[in-house]
């Protein structure tokens, strides 16, 4: 049997991976999963996406499922309401930080998380299989209006409301020209904030500057930030579930490193039940989440990348926090799922309530030195990379919960792993020190390149 999930969803170019047909046949599949109920159906700005919607919806309908559509919403505002208002599925049309050129379709469960593994499974068994169980009624397809009130409402409830409105804070945006532009000015208007948005026309060529936020786009950001002295500087990707913040003086944070911050914020500001806190995070994150973490006697959870992965690992151990080194931060009390707006207003909480700069948070923490990059190869080759680097390290401590990691002493290590949206393999490596991580990314760039010329 062959796949159609990756690591988030099906995703894949339109019109040549991802065609209506397929998109239709996993309607059915999903219809016949589903059986009977309602199912919130949203949709990013990408061009394709209103047209994937309405055969998504129209499948669904044919199965029998009644499908309410909440239009253009950022991915996490849809699983929000998913659970906050009673849907019993949902379908969000997103190929994330994906290029323009592709999309792809994320299902949910009635508690707003993506669906575990072994359900895609089910779901892909009925697919290849055309085992598709036909309803005796069409379903209806109706509209909502209030999903982006719902969401902003249920973010606002769960912060220093007057704490951060006190402060009357200058935030910078840079909405990507994707889906938060519909709700994280709204959130911030109401928060006090003045606000600064940068790229804030939803466009799905995403012509600002691309639709995954990196260090190495975000200039205009920095520039802005600087230029207009503002308080804080916030990058979203193009469903607006991962947020990269930048402080005061321009300098962009890492996910973990942001992370770091927020997660000592809110287990400080929750010390009556600190200890028994959980937090869930990839074998890819930086080291720095363990060091905060002892502070508190907090456990960390560490899992394969993935925010399914993550967010499926939280519901299962009940825990309060998860995070992904890319942006992705998940609070479980809004609920376990990344969400780049939830994120942004914890973070304004952490200023308003400490009296301090980003920066400062930032210099309470340890410096660790990260890198990032990625290979254009199969999932074959890559296979055949990982074995050839795990019979170079048998002196080594190596982890292989996802690809292989590789620790080259207690504090610095290297990891590759198959991207699972994508055809490229990505290394990430940690050290203490800058100069000894450019020596690791150098001596295993080169071992992987050789290795792909063979």
């Amino acid at each position: 049997m062959g796949r159609l999930f990756g690591t988030n969803g099906v995703r894949g170019v339109f019109n040549k991976d991802l065609t209506l047909d397929l998109a239709l046949r996993l309607s059915y599949a999903l219809g016949t999963y589903f059986k009977e109920g309602k199912v919130l159906l949203g949709y990013d700005g990408r061009y394709s996406s209103p047209l994937l919607a309405d055969v998504v919806t129209a499948g669904l309908n044919a199965m029998g499922l009644d499908v309410y559509n909440a239009g253009l919403v950022p991915t996490p505002c849809l699983q929000y309401c998913v659970k906050r208002l009673g849907y019993d599925g949902g379908v969000m049309i997103t190929a994330s930080h994906n290029p323009p050129e592709y999309n792809g379709i994320k299902v949910m469960a009635r508690d707003g998380v993506e669906i575990p593994r072994e359900e895609e499974g089910i779901i892909e068994e009925i697919f290849f299989s055309s085992n598709f169980k036909l309803s005796d009624r069409l379903g209806r397809e109706y509209s909502i209006s209030n999903a982006i009130d719902v969401y902003i409402n249920g973010i606002l409830s769960l912060v220093d409301y007057d704490a951060i409105r006190s402060k009357g804070f200058k935030v910078v945006v840079d909405l990507g020209n994707g889906a938060q532009a519909v709700a994280v000015p709204r959130l911030l208007d109401a928060l006090g904030c003045k606000v600064i948005t940068i790229n804030e026309r939803i466009d799905g060529s995403f012509p600002g500057r691309g639709s995954e936020p990196t260090v190495d786009n975000l200039h205009d950001l920095k520039a802005k930030v600087i230029d207009s002295n503002a308080d804080l500087g916030v990058a979203y990707d193009g469903d607006g579930d991962r947020s990269i913040f930048c402080d005061e003086h321009g300098n962009i944070y890492t996910g973990d490193r942001s992370g770091a911050i927020l997660i000592d914020h809110i287990l400080k500001q929750s010390k009556g039940y600190s200890n028994d806190v959980k937090i869930v995070t990839p074998i890819n994150s930086s080291m720095l989440i363990d060091i905060v973490a002892s502070k508190y006697r907090a456990k960390v959870i560490r899992i394969k990348v993935g925010s399914v992965e993550v967010s499926r690992e939280m519901l299962r151990s009940n825990a309060l926090l998860g995070l992904e080194e890319n942006g992705g931060f998940m609070y479980a009390r809004h609920i376990a799922v990344r969400d780049g707006a939830m994120s942004t207003a914890l973070m304004l909480e952490a200023l308003a309530v400490s009296n301090n700069s980003l920066s400062e948070l930032n210099s309470m923490h340890r410096r660790f030195y990260q890198y990032k990059t990625k290979f254009q190869c199969s999932s074959t080759e890559s296979l055949r990379v990982i074995e050839e680097l795990r019979n170079d390290a048998k002196d080594k401590r190596v982890e292989s919960i996802d690809g292989i990691k590789i620790w080259i002493d207690d504090e610095s290590w290297v990891m590759v792993r198959q991207s699972g949206t994508e055809p490229i393999m990505r290394l990430y490596a940690e050290a203490s020190d800058d100069v000894r991580l450019k020596d690791i990314v150098r001596l295993y760039t080169e071992k992987i390149r050789s290795i792909l010329k063979r």
